[in-house]
């Protein structure tokens, strides 16, 4: 099995407070795609370097303590491709792909729009600007996994409170038929939707700090592992870890039958 772990930190040296490593060296993770790392390469230490003997590769934000993304492996990968459009985004660190023979991993971090009306535009900025980018990427040919924290809960069953949040950032009408288009016109695969059609309560992955919100399990499903329908086809489970916390999301794992082909030529 070939298992993918995607987490939003929240800060890397915070998750590292709080035991992420030992954690995932108990889950025997082939591939783990970070978001939110808050942190430069100035700011790591040894071992977040190299975690738990693996190769991590890791696209930083220009801006100090913000953003960012990161991608660690057991095998090296061929090629290691930071940003996407070199523009706005690239420089917030948001985009990181890796590539292992027959397959490409990228961990993604989309603009979250709930702190001003100027960083919504900016998110709908981001939207039109990567759905070619997407297009292009099925275009390739190649198996591609997506993980990250696409700050959109698809559809209704996506959170707890959908009925009060149609007009907040994360769940508008614009986003949500954004993602559709993600799936139903370039044919992406929302992998653990795929497995889990009707979970509720247990899909969710991020709760907000305010309020008893983790506590009452009032939701959103807003991480995903989008992949082309070759890979996407060969999930064979996918859960949400929830026991311990190392930020205010939660790991997303999947394991895929699924054979990592190696990167010689």
């Amino acid at each position: 099995m070939l298992r993918i772990i995607s987490l939003n930190l929240n800060g890397i040296r915070s998750a590292w407070s709080k035991n992420l490593l030992p954690w995932l060296q108990q889950q025997q993770a082939d591939i783990v795609c970070l978001q939110e790392l808050k942190a430069q390469a100035a700011d790591l230490n040894a071992e977040m370097r190299a975690p738990d003997g693996m190769h991590a590769a890791y696209h930083y934000a220009e801006k100090k303590g913000y953003s960012g993304v990161g991608v660690w492996s057991r095998m090296a990968p061929a090629v290691v491709t930071e940003g996407f459009d070199g523009g706005e985004f690239d420089a917030e660190g948001r985009y990181l792909r890796v590539d292992f023979g027959n397959l490409s991993v990228i961990s993604l971090y989309l603009p979250s729009g709930s702190s001003s009306p100027e960083r919504q535009e900016a998110k709908f900025r981001f939207l039109d600007v990567f759905l070619p980018r997407m297009q292009a990427l099925r275009a390739e040919g190649r198996e591609i996994v997506l993980c990250g924290d696409w700050n959109i809960a698809h559809k209704e069953i996506d959170l707890k409170n959908w009925k009060s949040n149609q007009k907040n950032s994360g769940f508008l009408p614009e986003e949500r038929a954004w993602m559709t288009r993600v799936f139903d016109e370039l044919g992406w695969v929302d992998v653990y939707r795929q497995l889990h059609p009707q979970a509720t309560g247990e899909a969710y992955t991020w709760w907000s700090n305010r309020g008893q919100a983790w506590a009452n399990n009032v939701g959103w499903r807003i991480d995903y592992q989008i992949a082309t329908p070759g890979v996407a086809a060969t999930a064979r489970q996918a859960s949400i870890y929830k026991d311990s916390r190392f930020s205010d999301h939660a790991p997303l794992i999947i394991d895929y039958d699924y054979l990592l082909a190696t990167n010689a030529n």
